[in-house]
């Protein structure tokens, strides 16, 4: 990967700029969340230079953001946000939410405590690793029809509640209430649906992973209360997406709005970047497509956290309500949306396109996974993320190595063993997912947790330590 050599000016002790003098067609600044040690880092991937492409896109307004988990990914950088005000010419960008569409976390708390799942560590992971389809291709035990997956598509997680599979509870503590409005089953391809028919329910492939975890540290006492959560208490995590259907779905637009560009004298400086007005055609098109795969992924996550309640309740021989396996909230990490927000002291309506990154509206929960070894992190919103980056934040650890090269560099057998040495048991349906999801594949997810928090645009509630993972 070539190495950034741009200008990257410290603002304050979490934040840099570049210039949008940097790169010809700039019209906003670039502004990179980090600290001193993580810049170097980044500079050592390319991502920064495309939050400066970013920041040529028609209609994009104050700046062009990353994350500290930036890295490299397909026009946009994960870790990137990016606004643009549709009634002056604002595009959306398939590139801007990546081809996992609505990639996403939930977080369920438990009643019970480390010692509890400590002397069942075993059973509950061979009960997950049994019960929830997962890998590559992995097809679900809940098969839907063609009219089905159409009601999915509008429904989101709804269908599942109309299944049996969520309760009115789980719905409201789901971002959209798990479904977003004015989808358009229409604007999707045949080959999406194929794609999509039988992977309800299926957690992939690659970082997607389910996790038992206890709490480790409390750090707001009164946020925590709010939420019901102490010390060495259980959560579970699930982490996944819209599967092969949203992967369709960005290739299918991504390509096809290469052609746009000329249509609307749109220029960019990478191809990735491909984009169409807003309020175009074939920008409405593509945003009822994408809100689809939004829909599906929160059904699928929807579904995932029914199959792991049911392996708590084959393991501990009760059902999951007297275990109080209740759902704290479910967030998107690649998404764009309608938000109004203000700028230069006027209400605006935006499309945000958020790209491995989190919505951290005020007081609202926000779930930052890390890798297998270390940490995850509960946070809530702030007033400051609000005026500073649309209402985002960091989505998680981050990559620092590619897939391949953590494959050449790590040993299956090793990294078992250490996460075991750490009291962590670990699963995983593909060939060399272990090595390629290596802990050290990542960024320390601590010091970007702490970055977000000390820039003020997240507030730190507690962290949680994992005992079993689920990968695909």
């Amino acid at each position: 990967m070539k190495t950034y050599s741009g200008p990257l000016e410290k603002i304050d002790n979490y934040r840099w700029r570049i210039p949008k003098n940097y790169l010809s067609g700039m019209r906003v600044d670039g502004i990179i969340y980090a600290d001193d040690k993580m810049i170097k880092d980044i500079k050592n991937d390319n991502a920064p230079e495309q939050v400066a492409n970013v920041a040529t896109l028609p209609g994009i307004v104050k700046y062009s953001i990353a994350m500290p988990d930036i890295h490299w990914g397909y026009g946009f950088c994960i870790g990137g946000v990016a606004a643009t005000d549709i009634e002056k010419g604002g595009v959306i960008s398939p590139g801007g939410v990546g081809y996992d569409i609505n990639c996403g976390v939930r977080l369920l708390k438990t009643d019970l405590f480390r010692q509890d799942i400590l002397k069942k560590q075993k059973d509950l992971m061979y009960a997950m690793y049994n019960d929830i389809p997962a890998g590559v291709g992995s097809e679900g035990k809940i098969r839907v029809s063609h009219k089905e997956e159409k009601e999915i598509l509008i429904k989101g997680a709804k269908w599942a509640l109309s299944q049996g599979y969520a309760t009115k509870d789980d719905i409201e503590h789901t971002e959209e209430e798990g479904a977003m409005e004015g989808a358009g089953p229409d604007a999707v391809s045949d080959r999406a649906y194929e794609r999509g028919r039988a992977q309800s329910g299926t957690l992939g492939s690659g970082n997607h992973f389910i996790e038992i975890q206890s709490i480790a540290d409390i750090y707001d006492e009164k946020a925590a209360n709010i939420f019901g959560l102490s010390k060495d208490q259980v959560t579970v995590m699930i982490h996944s997406g819209s599967r092969g259907f949203g992967y369709q779905i960005c290739d299918d637009y991504a390509k096809d709005m290469v052609g746009t560009l000329s249509k609307y004298s749109i220029k960019v400086p990478d191809r990735q970047l491909a984009c169409a007005p807003f309020n175009s055609g074939e920008g409405q098109q593509y945003f009822k497509a994408m809100k689809c795969a939004a829909n599906y992924a929160w059904n699928n996550r929807q579904c995932l956290m029914h199959l792991v309640r049911l392996s708590f309740e084959k393991v501990f021989s009760k059902p999951w309500q007297n275990m109080g396996m209740n759902l704290i909230y479910d967030v998107a990490h690649n998404i764009a949306k309608l938000e109004t927000h203000e700028v230069n002291g006027k209400k605006t309506k935006l499309c945000v396109h958020r790209k491995g990154a989190t919505r951290a509206f005020m007081d609202q929960p926000i779930i930052i996974p890390g890798d297998m070894q270390r940490s995850s992190y509960l946070l809530i919103g702030t007033k400051k993320a609000m005026d500073e980056t649309f209402g985002s934040t960091c989505h998680g650890a981050g990559r620092q190595l590619s897939r391949t090269a953590a494959i050449k560099k790590f040993n299956e057998h090793g990294i078992r063993t250490e996460l075991e040495r750490n009291g962590i048991l670990v699963m995983a349906k593909g060939r060399g997912t272990i090595a390629e999801e290596a802990p050290l594949a990542y960024k320390d997810v601590n010091e970007v947790v702490d970055i977000v928090h000390n820039a003020g645009i997240s507030k730190k509630v507690c962290r949680m330590r994992p005992l079993v993972v689920l990968k695909g």
